[in-house]
């Protein structure tokens, strides 16, 4: 830390609270505790929600197997010691080191936005949907990032489910029963699988809803799904899904979903009110309005220390952050933007910039990729971890040990623990809570003035309409 007499803390400021803001923010506050006791230090965490979600457990949490609320971590009792502000940053300059942001108060205010000045610059804003421009997409796609999308979906599939078994139309009731899914990577295919599970679960509470009515597919522009488990277990996964009557559409794109009808690159038209959309990521927009160097990819270019390349007192890591992987057999080639790297990152960066405070050599950024475990639904997985293949059950054991053993705070791995257990001991809640989306709808009606009562002739008959 600097020497001398200090008129004002020198300031840490992270911009995001995912996996790396909030692990980098946590370790901070450990590795500084002095110097935020004394205030000499602050550390300020902008980030647009009060929560870090753990994003692995969003289809079970879109299944019903886990509550939304402990698959998200409450970062005001987690960061405890540092100062969190709910908002956005628009833009950075870090030449002046001043960071432009907006927080809930700010249109109250109307005062505009904030100049927020810092010593240190932390940026791990994470990563939004990569859309394309497919025709349709934006007025009738769901995506599958947040724990509100998440759950909205699962309040979405079941109010199908009710519009089929309730509606009269053929046609409206076959295109409630059609679920599109596009993009076969992990988010996809979990989606895809926990969903599936939960649909055929809930059709045995309606009386002319089968299974067999039920159409999953699945697109994915590729040859293979899940391409980090390997060919074999990618290969497994199709098999699995196929064998659960999962349409998988491999080397097929979506071109088109206007009108409600899902028009596949093979000339499939589909007829469906679900198309969930999972094809990729891009880093968050914020990058692009900042000074700082972007890679082809528009992330940041990083050193192995976690430093910004050629950039003094500025830090990146996770899915925004390009980090060289010292580990890979091909030189320059960057770590996977996934949270195997992304918790381990946030470890290092903290530990470096804590050592550089305090004059001391920082260290490289090292982790060989251990594998990956995915779930297809209750009591099936695929796994390649260590150079050992598992599958089905034993596969799904071993997704759900390391996903709680990576879940932060032992409250939470508690809760979801309890969680797990109950649902294994009692039937899967099947309810639909889509007023939660409108929560105001009924209030607004009762509030509402009364209908004008209607007109009537001297006869006491209603007055023929013009």
């Amino acid at each position: 830390m600097p020497h001398g007499t200090v008129t004002e803390p020198a300031r840490i400021l992270v911009v995001g609270g995912g996996y790396v803001g909030m692990y980098t923010a946590l370790r901070l506050q450990r590795q500084l505790r002095a110097e935020l006791g004394s205030g000499a230090a602050e550390i300020v965490v902008v980030t647009p929600d009060p929560y870090m979600t753990y994003q692995p457990f969003l289809p079970e949490a879109a299944a019903g197997s886990l509550s939304p609320r402990h698959v998200v971590v409450p970062l005001r009792r987690v960061l405890d010691r540092c100062r969190l502000l709910i908002g956005e940053v628009d833009s950075i300059d870090h030449a002046k080191r001043t960071a432009i942001l907006t927080t809930l108060a700010t249109d109250e205010e109307g005062a505009g936005p904030v100049a927020l000045r810092y010593d240190e610059l932390v940026l791990a804003p994470g990563s939004v949907s990569r859309t394309l421009p497919v025709p349709g997409l934006a007025e009738h796609g769901i995506g599958f990032k947040t724990v509100e999308e998440a759950i909205g979906l699962r309040n979405h599939v079941l109010e199908q489910l009710d519009i089929a078994s309730s509606t009269r139309d053929p046609a409206l009731r076959d295109a409630a029963l059609t679920f599109v899914f596009v993009g076969g990577g992990y988010a996809g295919v979990e989606a895809l699988a926990e969903l599936e599970d939960m649909a055929r679960y809930a059709t045995r509470y309606y009386h002319n809803v089968k299974p067999e009515d039920l159409r999953w597919v699945l697109v994915e522009a590729a040859g293979r799904i899940l391409p980090e488990v390997g060919d074999e277990m990618g290969g497994y996964a199709v098999r699995e899904l196929r064998g659960r009557n999962v349409d998988v559409r491999l080397d097929t794109r979506l071109d088109s979903c206007e009108d409600r009808v899902a028009v596949l690159s093979d000339g499939t038209r589909l007829p469906t009110r679900t198309v969930v959309w999972t094809a990729g990521v891009k880093p968050a927009p914020v990058l692009a309005a900042t000074d700082l160097p972007l890679d082809e990819r528009g992330r940041i270019r990083c050193t192995p220390h976690l430093t910004v390349a050629g950039t003094p007192h500025a830090w990146a890591a996770g899915d925004a952050a390009a980090v060289p992987d010292v580990t890979a057999e091909e030189p320059g080639a960057p770590c996977a933007p996934n949270a195997q790297h992304a918790v381990r990152q946030a470890k290092v960066l903290a530990e470096n910039l804590a050592a550089s405070l305090h004059g001391r050599p920082l260290k490289e950024y090292a982790h060989a990729y251990a594998g990956s475990v995915a779930s297809l639904g209750l009591h099936k997985g695929v796994a390649h971890v260590y150079g050992r293949k598992l599958k089905g059950y034993p596969a799904w054991l071993m997704h759900r040990a390391y996903h709680l053993s990576r879940m932060p705070t032992a409250n939470r791995k508690a809760r979801v623990l309890a969680e797990w257990t109950l649902s294994g001991l009692f039937k899967r809640e099947i309810v639909s809570l889509g007023s939660l989306e409108h929560p105001r709808a009924e209030f607004e009606l009762a509030a509402a003035p009364p209908p004008p009562p209607p007109e009537t002739g001297s006869d006491g008959n209603d007055k023929p309409s013009s």
